[in-house]
């Protein structure tokens, strides 16, 4: 599998993607500065973790209208999939990739903590490693996390399977387990066509022991199965 990781002013986890990828597939992942206006040919395009343009206007709206995004619309027409991670799912919703808008944590605060997830699809090419139902956790860093849209939309996302990821407790001292008011504790979302995947959670975080835990790491794996 043959991936590309953007990197904005500001991105700050790209890195610890492409150490991530290249762990998993055995291959060294491209970066591509978001100048850039086309792609090598690849399997995958990684929007990695951050602050693009420091944030400006809304989290990701700069990032959205920057030349390697439009390349990215490109790309996933094609169907080149695509992984949007904490600043990278932001911008796929400015982009208007996925569905829906990624707004203040209801604390109005900078949260950083491990938080436990459940598995709503494993059928998809990012979850097939994991079980319907089953519960992992991963760590969380966002100010602008809350997953929002309206009832509407998201009765549809919901009858049509695009939520993959929901916010759980992770322990019993962990309340109701949403750690910033995301509607109905959506942590991540796909597209109708399955191929692209918003996650506020830090999938790389969680994918060496030695680091704390590697229940992320398997979300890299199901894509090297999903896209073989």
């Amino acid at each position: 599998m043959k991936a590309a990781v953007v990197v904005f002013p500001g991105s700050n986890c790209d890195r610890d993607v492409a150490v991530t990828l290249e762990e998993v597939t055995g291959t060294k992942a491209t970066m591509v500065w978001h100048g850039e206006t086309k792609f090598p040919q690849v399997d995958l395009i990684v929007l990695p973790g951050g602050f693009s343009y420091g944030d400006y206007l809304r989290s990701g709206a700069m990032a959205a209208h920057s030349p390697i995004v439009r390349a990215v619309k490109d790309e996933a027409l094609r169907g080149v999939a695509v992984l949007g991670v904490c600043n990278g799912f932001q911008i796929l919703a400015e982009a208007q990739l996925l569905p829906g808008a990624l707004m203040r944590n209801s604390s109005l605060h900078y949260i950083c903590k491990d938080t436990g997830l459940r598995v709503e699809r494993s059928d998809t090419i990012f979850t097939n490693a994991y079980a319907v139902g089953e519960q992992v956790t991963m760590p969380i860093a966002h100010k602008d996390g809350a997953y929002f849209a309206d009832d509407e939309t998201l009765d549809r996302i919901e009858g049509e399977g695009q939520v993959v990821f929901r916010y759980c407790p992770k322990d019993e001292h962990d309340g109701d387990g949403n750690p910033n008011g995301s509607c109905r504790g959506i942590a991540g979302v796909i597209d109708e066509t399955g191929r692209i995947m918003g996650l506020m959670p830090h999938p790389e975080r969680a994918a060496d022991a030695a680091l704390g835990g590697i229940d992320g790491r398997r979300l890299f794996e199901s894509l090297t199965r999903g896209l073989h």
